[in-house]
């Protein structure tokens, strides 16, 4: 009897297996983009699921005559598919509509459920964008990034939560990308490595980012380049420069080329130092796939780079002081400045993927940069009392000589292995990797400083120099590294829960140090009210040494001063503690908003003190400081105008050190932080124009004083700065069928116009030290460019 009722309840179960279809797809937004936490249940029932990060659901069904499949999630219309009863599997894929429509002069991004600490921008209209750096993706993030801020509307580097430039990560495709380090002030940066025209995704946290991300305090870029499905290209120029892109797919082969130019010739015309500015960069990279199969695929992301600064000063007047004690500084120069910086990057990988949940990657990639800083620049100043608008008292004259002759050569080589695999609720990602360091420094500069007939510092027997700096140094060094990570997401009747949880570690040689970094965050989203999310982030970070951190200045006789490198240097601590939340809502007229709120803490220890000049961080070389910086990061993104995405956002910071006992201000300390991105379009018929409008205000930076640089003492002016583009489609797809013409082959055509600086203030960017004949220091203000105007171009096919 028992064996009966076996047999009838496994040919029941085999019945109830049978009388079930399996359906599975991927779910993309407008852009073919995979959502994640799309929302996918039969209609009727309670029977769902939700996507996971690559888009991907899996669901079974009941067979009946048909099947109703109910796709939504916030911020895009809901879905509903019938499929007939006619087989037991079913592939079904999904491309969501955004709830606001698409205007053919503004692109509206919906908005995306964040569980994570990875906000995802939407990069928009971002070629039309007003930009002094040239259009860089650096540039968006400034404004609508988290916790993010800058004062130097000439270079792409930016601070994050008081960290530095150097304590900010950058991936493409996953691999880690680097910069020139000789650069010291924007005017010789150049490009940044990102090229916009090539980006698909863009990807950035502020802090409590997850263990798969390396060893860097502060924050983390994560850059993907398109794969192209067709071919298509554009070109842009402006006064500043030019770009031209060109991607295309040819069965398992797929390309996508873009060349950049820049000149910053008419920009830099607006400094107070004025002469011939020559500066060019170049950047020449491409991302090309070829699938041998559908489990096997290749790429190769290649770079070559080069930035070269010619720079001939001739005079500088620069005007400082008080209402009640006004100054005026005057430099008449000799003497020329050429820098060169090119840079080569490599990476291919080899990819095989099992199923869309598990596959595993051989990552290899190169880094060589070589870098030139040669000037020899004299000049004669006076520094004066300003008494009336035709009179001036002179209290100080002086000459000056600066001679560099710095070289430096830099290699990195990595290779590792990358692996993922997902398991029911459950996504693994892990990772093994080598990276060798070749180094070469060689820096020889000095400056003699003459006031009022002697050379200072003074001495009747022997002709001393102010400042003398050199270097030779060369270092090998290995690091091994690894992760492991796992995310897992579940529901109950309180909502949707994601845990992603992970360690790091790695090893240098160098100065053989292990560092273990546990990292974890916990994101929810309520059931009663999925308007919310709730976000909690923390973990050990560290700032492992690579090459400035670990050089010490060793003061020798007569101002011979030598660097030597630092053996016992430790990795740099931060643990991070973030709280944070977002709230989707519509106002009355149905225009989606998110407004975004993070707390954080940051306790950090073992720091390397350093100084900030214009873009250079210049290390003590010793691990003598620790701190703390704290405070809270608003946003509010939505519809401020129909059919456009702006936003604004405040940030309020402390960032303090203790230095020999002493708190003082960390030189990226800034108590307020206030940034608006806003778009407008006029009304049709005139919709073809539109305009957008740039606003940063932050609190000026700290900075030392000679002698005492490691210890701010006082602050620059604020940081204010509003710049204005206008922009009109010329030629749009709605006008390519109207007559067949040469421009049918185009699918946009933009012209447009920029006023850079808007309100013309030259904000301070750094301080240069001179003496008067009382012998006081005097801090001349280094300030940045003035209104300009810019005029572009822009056509894509």
């Amino acid at each position: 009897m028992k064996f009966r009722l076996l047999i009838v309840g496994l040919l029941c179960a085999c019945a109830s297996h049978a009388q079930r279809m399996s359906i599975s797809g991927t779910v993309s937004d407008p852009a073919g983009l995979p959502l994640e936490l799309v929302a996918v249940h039969e209609k009727g029932s309670i029977n769902g699921t939700f996507t996971n990060e690559k888009g991907r659901y899996t669901l079974s069904v009941a067979r009946a005559d048909s099947v109703t499949l109910v796709f939504s999630c916030l911020g895009y219309m809901k879905i509903e598919t019938v499929i007939p009863n006619q087989q037991t599997s079913l592939t079904l894929d999904i491309r969501m509509r955004s709830q606001s429509y698409e205007l053919e002069t503004a692109v509206v991004t919906a908005s995306r459920i964040q569980t994570g600490t990875m906000e995802r921008i939407a990069m928009g209209q971002g070629r039309l964008s007003v930009d002094a750096t040239g259009g860089s993706i650096e540039s968006l993030v400034m404004t609508a990034g988290t916790g993010v801020s800058t004062n130097n509307e000439l270079s792409a580097q930016y601070s994050v939560r008081g960290g530095n430039y150097n304590e900010n990560i950058v991936y493409v495709n996953g691999i880690e990308v680097y910069r020139p380090l000789l650069i010291r002030s924007g005017q010789q940066e150049g490009l940044s490595f990102i090229n916009p025209d090539m980006t698909e995704a863009v990807q950035f946290s502020s802090g409590g980012f997850e263990a798969r991300y390396g060893d860097k305090m502060s924050s983390v870029l994560d850059i993907t380049y398109k794969k192209p499905e067709q071919l298509a290209g554009g070109v842009s120029g402006s006064l500043l420069g030019g770009n031209v892109y060109l991607e295309s797919a040819t069965g398992k082969f797929t390309q996508i080329t873009g060349f950049r130019y820049k000149r910053g010739t008419t920009l830099l015309s607006t400094l107070d130092t004025k002469g011939d500015y020559d500066p060019s960069a170049i950047d020449l990279q491409t991302y090309m796939t070829y699938s041998f199969s559908p489990k096997l695929t290749a790429g190769f992301l290649g770079n070559y780079s080069e930035n070269i600064y010619d720079f001939i000063p001739q005079t500088r007047e620069t005007s400082y002081g008080t209402m009640d004690n006004p100054r005026k500084f005057k430099t008449y120069y000799g003497g020329m400045e050429r820098d060169r910086f090119r840079t080569l990057f490599g990476a291919a990988t080899l990819k095989y993927a099992w199923d869309d949940r598990a596959d595993i990657a051989l990552q290899l990639s190169g880094f060589q940069s070589h870098e030139e800083e040669n000037y020899d620049i004299d000049g004669a100043y006076y520094i004066s009392n300003v008494l009336d608008e035709n009179n001036e008292d002179n209290i100080g004259t002086g000459a000056f000589l600066q001679h560099a002759r710095n070289r430096l050569n830099a290699q990195v080589l990595n290779v590792s292995l990358v692996g993922n695999a997902g398991l029911n609720r459950h996504s693994v990602r892990w990772s093994l990797g080598v990276q060798k360091e070749i180094i070469k420094d060689r820096i020889n500069e000095w400056e003699l400083r003459d006031s009022v007939g002697y050379s200072l510092p003074f001495d009747e027997n022997t002709l001393r120099v102010r400042y003398n700096l050199h270097s030779k140094n060369d270092i090998q060094s290995t690091r091994f590294f690894g992760y492991l990570q796992d995310t897992y997401k579940f529901r109950n009747q309180a909502g949707l829960f994601s845990l992603t949880a992970g360690v790091r570690g790695s090893y240098w040689n160098y100065n053989r140090e292990w560092i273990i970094s546990p990292r974890a965050s916990l994101g929810f989203v309520p059931a009663q009210n999925q308007h919310y999310t709730f976000r909690l982030a923390g973990g050990v970070y560290y700032q492992s040494p690579f090459y400035k951190e670990f050089r010490i200045i060793r003061a020798g006789e007569n101002e011979n001063n030598s660097i030597e490198l630092n053996r016992d240097i430790r990795s740099q601590r931060s643990i991070h503690l973030v709280l944070g939340g977002d709230y989707h809502f519509k106002i009355p007229d149905g225009r989606p908003f998110k407004f975004t709120t993070e707390m954080y803490y940051k306790k950090l220890d073992n720091l390397v003190p350093y100084t900030v000049d214009n873009v250079r961080v210049w290390y003590s070389g010793e691990n003598t400081a620790y701190g703390y910086a704290t405070g809270i990061d608003a946003k509010l993104f939505g519809q401020f105008v129909p059919e456009t995405d702006s936003w604004i956002g405040l940030s309020l910071m402390q960032a303090k050190q203790y230095i020999d006992g002493e708190r003082v201000s960390m030189p990226t300390d800034q108590l307020y932080n206030f940034t608006m991105y806003f778009t407008d379009y006029m009304p049709k018929p005139y919709d073809r124009l539109q305009a957008n409008l740039r606003i940063i205000w932050a609190q000026g930076l700290p900075s030392g004083v000679p002698g005492n640089e490691y210890k701010p003492r006082f602050r620059a002016p604020a940081y204010r700065r509003v710049d204005m583009g206008v922009s009109y489609r010329l030629w749009s797809e709605v006008d390519r069928y109207r007559k067949a013409v040469f421009w049918n082959h185009f699918r946009n055509i933009w012209v447009g116009v920029d006023c850079f600086n808007l309100l013309d203030i030259k904000n301070v960017n750094s301080y240069s030290w001179f003496t008067d004949v009382t012998g006081a220091q005097n801090a001349v203000p280094n300030r940045l460019t003035g209104r300009q105007l810019n005029v572009k171009l822009v056509a894509e096919f």
